[in-house]
């Protein structure tokens, strides 16, 4: 019995380079023609050609999840190309940020300003398109684990997180007589499988960590530092989840099989939610997962 997304369209925003890219080239793998919004033009074509040399098809539409307007306009260019929208993925948003002590009201602001509106406007007029022409869809958000777990050096981001769970579960009440559903999924932490965002990053300069964007000389001197993060070493099963590894579950998740699946959070994490915060993996002895099945042609 195969999964299968044919005849379904979906809409990723943030479609690229990492986690909207791997979600979009899986929707698309089992079958739907996919929609690639992103608010820079080179990373939503860089995914709809991503889609289309695995033989795929997919489309580009650009605009800020923010904006009312655009959001109006590249949904119905969506419903103009391909008849309907059955499957939303509101994944756009800002990464990093700054410590709570050193944020700026307007850096607050637009970081949550970028999840909120977004996740709300597209939900708002995809799933009206949804109403209208009688289609049960399913509509994601992306959250991540620092919605839920305190993480030091990003104070917006960890707020505008957590408010998406209770978002998803009170669109999905509120849906769930139109038969539509409402999930969202955290990753943790994922590794790139992007073969060009991965080489985009290893030819960038590396980046500093654990203060998100602020620079360490222009730290004030009653600044205290705080413990540092280490991702792969905590996870139980010793590897980081993939775009990939979380673009199947988006897609089995979307199926019609899952038809009474809605107000859920879904990870795939290698154990990392089930893990108590006193236990530190030693993987060194572990066998680790199975590998990971390459689903990009490139």
């Amino acid at each position: 019995m195969d999964v299968s997304l044919e005849g379904k369209v979906a809409l990723v925003t943030g479609a690229g380079p990492n986690i909207g890219s791997g979600v979009a080239l899986m929707l698309s793998r089992y079958g739907a023609r996919v929609a690639c919004n992103d608010v820079r033009r080179e990373a939503a074509e860089a995914t709809q050609k991503r889609i289309e040399r695995n033989d795929g098809t997919a489309m580009s539409v650009v605009g800020d999840v923010t904006n009312e307007a655009d959001v109006k306009r590249y949904v119905n260019e969506v419903l103009d190309a391909y008849g309907k929208i059955d499957i939303l993925v509101n994944n756009a948003g800002l990464l990093g940020g700054r410590p709570l002590l050193l944020e700026s009201l307007e850096g607050f602001n637009r970081h949550v300003e970028v999840t909120a509106a977004g996740h709300f406007l597209n939900s708002k007029y995809v799933a009206t398109s949804m109403i209208e022409r009688g289609v049960k869809g399913c509509i994601w958000s992306v959250v991540s684990s620092t919605g839920f777990q305190g993480l030091p050096g990003v104070i917006a981001y960890s707020f505008h997180k957590s408010g998406l769970y209770n978002f998803v579960r009170a669109a999905a009440i509120e849906l769930a007589p139109y038969g539509i559903r409402v999930n969202s999924i955290t990753p943790a932490a994922p590794a790139p499988d992007n073969p060009e965002f991965i080489a985009a990053r290893q030819a960038a300069r590396p980046r500093g960590a654990g203060l998100g964007r602020v620079d360490p000389n222009d730290l004030p001197k009653w600044w205290r530092k705080w413990g540092k993060t280490n991702v792969r070493d905590n996870v139980p099963m010793g590897e980081s989840p993939t775009p990939t590894d979380i673009g199947h579950l988006v897609a089995w998740i979307s199926s019609d099989y899952a038809r009474l699946i809605t107000g859920q959070d879904f990870t795939v994490d290698g154990g990392v939610r089930a893990k108590s915060w006193a236990y530190s993996p030693e993987g060194s002895d572990f066998a680790g997962p199975l590998p990971l099945i390459p689903m990009d042609a490139s």
